[in-house]
């Protein structure tokens, strides 16, 4: 008896895999939709990374000593977003910043 139903338990998986399988053909493969960047939270100033990282999101609004004249995140090493508006930080996981924002750990992208 434990053989049958061994046998009905494998027959239940490959039915459910199977279903599984074609629900991923018709939806184009995507059942799990990653997260884009326009999809990502903006920071917020009131965020603690971004206070401790003095983040703006314009880099021309910065006081800090350690900020260059031309400066941003769009030509940061850590952003990874396009030349304009919001894009993803590694230093933000899980959030968007602005390409023309700014923050103490700005690292120039190699050229």
């Amino acid at each position: 008896m434990s053989h049958d139903k061994d046998i009905e338990s494998r027959r239940r998986f490959l039915k459910a895999a199977t279903g599984s399988a074609v629900a991923v053909i018709l939806t184009g493969g995507t059942l799990p939709k990653w997260a884009r960047a326009a999809d990502l939270p903006h920071v917020m100033p009131t965020d603690p990374t971004a206070k401790a990282l003095g983040y703006v999101e314009d880099a021309s609004k910065s006081g800090d000593s350690k900020h260059k004249a031309g400066d941003s995140c769009s030509n940061c090493t850590f952003y990874s977003g396009a030349q304009a508006g919001y894009g993803p930080c590694q230093l933000f996981p899980g959030k968007s910043v602005s390409a023309k924002g700014w923050c103490v750990s700005h690292s120039p992208k190699k050229t």
